[in-house]
């Protein structure tokens, strides 16, 4: 064994985004050696693979690979299509699916990070999907972790055989956006870095997104102001 394999691997899967980077510094100081996997899936803007690129330096991630998926051509979401994202909306916990679901978006990006796991000898894939906060999307749900989890050792050789148990750690799943801000603080995540808009202009939030709204509300139940850029506050 290397020593870079004293310490166990896991892939993370990275957006750039305030969810998937505090899953990030929570996996480096469980003591993970981390892999970092990011998408260009078709979305409208590229902002959030330049600043995961960020993310995983600071973090000192022992690989950052950046997959390119064109979801873009089957299209169903305002964030791959040309359907207009939603704007000033009331933030609330909500069972309504927005058109802001990418569809089937963490299965497609579990699946690869599954496949990669298998490569680098990774059991443990970290996903910053959480079921407090609005979302209303159905892929950041206990049950699906729970499903994809059975997949995971079903589908792959490591797992039949059982050279290998996959775990996928959702450790954001039961936090409210305050409760995932003030951890990662806690852990030194520099917040400006990170991009979270739906709907962004140049390298400047929207502030009206849903995403953006409940971003800021996290800061605000924090009593911290957001670093990152936004062109409407």
């Amino acid at each position: 064994m290397d020593q870079h394999h004293k310490r166990p691997r896991a892939v993370i899967l990275l957006s750039g985004g305030l969810d998937s980077t505090t899953v990030l510094a929570l996996a480096t100081a469980e003591g993970r050696e981390c892999y970092c996997l990011s998408f260009r899936y078709g979305q409208k803007q590229q902002i959030e693979v330049e600043r995961a690129r960020r993310v995983a330096e600071r973090f000192q991630a022992r690989q950052h690979l950046v997959l390119n998926l064109d979801l873009g051509l089957i299209g169903g979401s305002a964030l791959t299509a040309d359907i207009p994202v939603p704007k000033d909306r009331t933030v609330e916990t909500s069972n309504e699916i927005p058109v802001t679901y990418v569809p089937a978006r963490n299965t497609v990006m579990l699946a690869h990070a599954l496949a990669w796991a298998e490569v680098i000898d990774a059991s443990e894939i970290y996903i910053g999907v959480n079921a407090v906060d609005y979302s209303g999307y159905p892929d950041c749900r206990p049950e699906f972790i729970e499903a994809f989890t059975t997949l995971a050792n079903l589908a792959t050789k490591a797992g039949s055989t059982g050279a290998t148990r996959f775990a996928i750690r959702a450790p954001l799943m039961h936090m409210s956006k305050a409760d995932i801000i003030r951890t990662g603080l806690r852990l030194k995540v520099d917040y400006g870095q990170t991009h979270s808009c739906y709907d962004p202009e140049a390298a400047a939030a929207c502030g009206r997104c849903d995403a953006c709204r409940l971003r800021l509300q996290g800061f605000a139940e924090v009593g911290v102001a957001d670093p990152a850029p936004y062109r409407n506050r």
